[in-house]
């Protein structure tokens, strides 16, 4: 039996979903970030959006309830409507907006269910009473188990990568395991004791309240034995003498937040060669205007040292770019001037050559930031720690993503200061102490000990303790991103930045080293407490469960809704960068979680992502990604539920390599290729710009898609093989049609060329072969080539002969100027003329050259004189208004084009797409600005042609009672 479409199948609501979704990057608090960085974290409006409109039917699969075009598409922008609400932030905890989308889908799977009662051969698999689960085999950050389950779907995470399968634990796992409990902490307890009141604890409130109290336990215990490594800052005489702007602090003992360092080599100058100068990238401290501070270096004889300054300096640009030479040319000798090449720097750091100085210290004052210059001591002391242990784990080779390895940083242990090294190990070791104390106190609190840990499914003490040690084990790895010597200092913030300000870990010259005891940025216990939010957040009706699996080879898949965000081709090495983390949970927590910590660091040999270094070249890297997701993707095809499609996330970001036969290929083609080779038909691509930081502005500046979503079904095994013809044939017929609902949904044009590469891959991939006149297959690139040709012409029909013959035109010239005879010709094709063009106020004709003309130069016709009018002069007249007055006065002209909308709306669409293939950025924003205004423009119409309408038949009613009064006095 034939399922019915889902809607991510026919329409999205594109805009709502990227803008929701780009206001989602700036938000941290509650964000599943906030528990561990995980690279490449699809935004959770996506997520939500997509499993929403991939387990709802589209309102065109169900003729008998919506039997007109016009009743689908008012319900399909009832449920846009829904959606809008669901993606926006601050319904991530919206109860009764929640229910209403669980409805929806439950509602569908009724229809679904009822559709397949005779089918006896999948009885099993359609219950009305229970909805299908969720799986996700690539699950990563979690964020669409997560969810699937905010959504009302019981969720399945795997992941091979056992740092991904402890997040997905803490977020969908271990909260539903002890959901409604009180917590167990002495505190608590104390007053739970003193008040005698019973409080209800609803979702995840007890196991949070419990993982902020050990956190502070944890932190505070901490500080006892190594607090003395991190002593407040005495401001003595020397510091005052060194910086006359701290004499407000005279004799004061200040807590540092953190000490900034430079790291040094050598001079490559003989007459220097015994002098050790520093590799500074900017001597900014603060560049918050009125509180400006910086580093000055000051050179005597044969020795340097650092002074701090305040106010702006007269040299700005000199302070900024420290000791640097410039863009890739390596630094400055601060004694000679001297060039300093990097080859020179990994030559010094591979011989152990390489040193550190310290520049300044950052300290907390009266609420501000106070910058002291360091003495010889405080270098000292800080150089004279030494930790009772470091990770020996080697760095990987791969040059891409981490640099540190040229500079002779070759182990993890070589990324942290021995005072960093001390922190983390005492903070490791002390998670095994909180987990004996939180056993303790669950027992004293009544929770059965039933000796059973959480790996063995216990929901008792002992589990309890491990929940509560695998969050604090969580949020000391996450300090160590903060705690390294490749975190920098941000001068605009005055704060601490993170080591993964990307997907790398690239060489870092001055660094910050921060203290995990004070109260300001980077602080240890900040970074325990933001996770609380986070957990009280968290859905809890549907349980989760986080599986360590090989997607190549896993049944988890079965009988269930899958969407999945697979690595993509060679982006992000996610086992090489994960093991940064991975060895503190390790240390932390190999005894909680033994299976999913057994190995010394994470899988790679099995990993599916082409980095060339592992397999020896680009051709094998290619051919291992391949394979193995075609393998992957084909496990889910067996799988998944057959009434739903499945959905697979790629990234927008193209890989491009050249195979050993010199042709080139991109990461895209490569994907679809994979997918294809599955046995999937795609049936959708949609774009999604989650990197848009506001209204768009531009073509090709920050506002294209980030990731495409590609919605798959099971090719038929009765699948035809057809020649190539046939195949352009039914994409002529077909895309037209398929067209339509995506404009009406208001895609921008900037999305809309990828979204409808959707209905054409549906078209190539429901063969089981394209073949060519030679007998080999169309490949996914000549394939893709004729469905841009296709979505072409599609998006040229229907309009009038002067608006056909002025699209051609456009396609060729734009606005500049042509030859008459070329445009007579053109003409003639399109049976219409070139005066006719002219008198139609189209086109500008003289001295044997035509030019179309701009909007701006467009007269309103308001002569007497009958002439044709085109959608391509209507079109211009609102885009010459809409640039000059504004939405209100482009709906009032609109207003008066009755039956012109969506032509014009469409004309917009195709005038978008013949910018981006011509990369005329300047036509192109002008088309798609106006067709994102479109919606509140056509609104706006409608209530000024209401309005008129109402006030014409008032004046009929005032003529007739005129009428009427002059009749009776007659």
């Amino acid at each position: 039996m034939t399922n019915r479409k889902k809607l991510i199948e026919v329409a999205l609501p594109l805009d709502a979903i990227n803008a929701a979704a780009a206001r989602e990057k700036s938000i941290r608090h509650g964000h599943p970030s906030t528990l561990l960085l995980w690279w490449a974290r699809r935004p959770l409006a996506v997520a939500r959006a997509v499993l929403f409109a991939q387990t709802v039917d589209d309102p065109a699969s169900w003729p008998d309830q919506f039997p007109s075009v016009a009743d689908q598409d008012a319900e399909r922008k009832r449920l846009f409507a829904l959606i809008e609400e669901l993606v926006r932030w601050d319904n991530n905890t919206n109860d009764d907006l929640l229910n209403q989308a669980r409805q929806e889908i439950l509602d569908s799977w009724k229809r679904t269910c009822a559709d397949h009662a005779t089918d006896n051969e999948h009885v099993d698999i359609y219950d009305p009473n229970f909805l299908p689960d969720f799986h996700d085999p690539f699950a990563g950050g979690g964020a669409l188990p997560l969810e699937a389950q905010r959504l009302g779907l019981r969720a399945f995470a795997g992941d091979l990568n056992p740092v991904a399968v402890l997040i997905n634990k803490a977020m969908i796992e271990i909260p539903t395991s002890f959901r409604h409990k009180p917590p167990v902490n002495p505190d608590w307890q104390k007053r739970a004791h003193e008040e005698k009141q019973i409080i209800s604890w609803q979702g995840s409130q007890g196991l949070s309240d419990d993982v902020l109290y050990y956190a502070k336990w944890l932190r505070d215990e901490a500080q006892r034995r190594i607090g003395h490594l991190y002593a407040p800052v005495h401001v003595s005489s020397a510091v005052l003498r060194a910086c006359p702007a701290m004499a407000g602090y005279k004799d004061r003992h200040l807590n540092p937040i953190a000490w900034l360092w430079t790291r040094t080599v050598r001079s490559p100058n003989p007459a220097f060669s015994d002098v050790e100068v520093p590799l500074v990238s900017s001597f900014w401290l603060s560049k918050k205007i009125g509180k400006e501070a910086w580093i000055q270096p000051i050179v005597d004889d044969r020795r340097w040292r650092f002074e701090i300054r305040t106010g702006k300096p007269s040299e700005p640009i000199q302070v900024g770019q420290g000791t640097t030479a410039g863009r890739r040319q390596g630094f400055m000798c601060l004694m000679s001037g001297t060039a300093i090449s990097y080859e020179y720097i990994r030559a010094e750091g591979l011989r152990g050559r390489m040193g550190v100085r310290l520049m300044a210290i950052v300290a907390e004052g009266d609420r501000e930031r106070v910058y002291i210059p360091p003495t010889d001591d405080d270098e000292t002391r800080a150089l004279a720690v030494q930790s009772k242990w470091a990770p020996t784990m080697q760095l990987p080779q791969n040059t891409r993503d981490f640099k540190t390895p040229l500079y002779g940083l070759t182990t993890f242990g070589d990324l942290f200061t021995q005072r960093q090294l001390m922190a983390l190990t005492t903070l490791s070791d002390l998670v095994h102490e909180v987990r004996d104390r939180v056993r303790h106190d669950a027992v004293d609190a009544g929770v059965p000990d039933d000796d059973l840990s959480l790996h063995d499914d216990g929901t008792g003490a002992a589990a309890y303790s491990d929940a509560l040690a695998i969050y604090l084990g969580l949020s000391v790895s996450r300090h160590a991103n903060f705690a390294c010597t490749l975190s920098s200092w941000n001068s605009h913030s005055q704060g601490v930045r993170q080591a993964f300000g990307r997907q790398a870990l690239p060489m870092v010259w001055d660094y910050c080293e921060v203290n995990p005891f004070s109260n300001s940025s980077g602080n240890l216990l900040g970074l325990m407490e933001d996770p609380v939010r986070f957990l009280k957040s968290l859905p809890v009706s549907s349980s989760g469960i986080a599986i360590q699996e090989d997607a190549q080879n896993q049944k988890t898949s079965e009988s269930k809704i899958v969407s999945t965000d697979p690595p993509y081709y060679d982006n992000i090495a996610y086992a090489d960068l994960s093991d940064f983390f991975y060895l503190w949970l390790r240390r932390s927590l190999k005894t909680i979680l033994p299976d999913l910590f057994v190995m010394m660091a994470a899988p790679k040999a099995e990993e599916l992502v082409a980095m060339a270094y592992r397999h020896g070249n680009a051709d094998d890297a290619r051919a291992f990604f391949v394979d193995g997701m075609a393998k992957a993707m084909k496990t889910i095809s067996d799988c998944s539920h057959p009434a739903f499609p499945v959905t697979v996330y790629y990234a927008f970001k193209q890989s491009e390599t050249t195979t050993s036969d010199g042709r080139t290929r991109t990461g895209w083609e490569t994907f679809l290729e994979a997918v294809m080779r599955a046995g999937f038909e795609v049936t959708g691509t949609w774009p999604m710009r989650t990197e848009r930081t506001g209204r768009l502005l531009g073509v090709g500046k920050n506002v294209l898609a980030s990731c495409i979503v590609i919605v798959c079904r099971k090719r038929s095994p009765d699948a035809s093989v057809v020649m190539r013809q046939e195949f352009r044939r039914a994409l002529a017929s077909e895309l037209k049609t398929a067209l339509r609902p995506l404009r009406e949904a208001n895609i921008a044009p900037v999305d809309l060329a990828q979204a409808a590469i959707g209905p054409g891959m549906a078209v190539f991939s429901r063969y089981a072969k394209v073949t060519l006149p030679s007998g080999e297959s169309l490949g996914i690139r000549e394939a893709l080539q004729d469905i841009n040709e296709a979505l072409d012409d599609a998006a040229k029909m229907d309009f009038d002969t002067d608006t056909q013959w002025a699209i051609a035109w456009f396609s060729s010239h734009g606005f500049e100027e042509g030859y008459f005879g070329q445009a007579e010709l053109l003409a003639n094709a399109k049976n219409t003329s070139v005066v006719g063009l002219v008198r139609g106020n189209v086109l500008e004709s003289h001295g044997g050259r035509v030019r179309l003309l701009r909007p701006m130069e467009m007269k309103i016709d308001k002569g007497e004189r009958k002439r044709r009018y085109s959608v391509w002069e209507y079109a211009h007249h609102l885009l010459h208004i809409y640039q000059e007055r504004g939405e209100m006065e482009t709906a009032k002209m609109l207003a008066e084009m009755k039956n012109k909308s969506n032509a014009i709306r469409d004309l917009a669409y195709c005038l978008f797409l013949i910018c981006e293939q011509k990369k005329w950025n300047e036509e192109g924003v002008m088309y798609n600005n106006i067709v994102q205004s479109w919606p509140e423009i056509v609104l706006q119409s409608k209530l000024k042609r209401w309005i008129r309408h109402g006030m014409q038949k008032k004046m009929e009613l005032d003529d007739s009672d005129h009428e009427q009064t002059e009749g009776k006095a007659t």
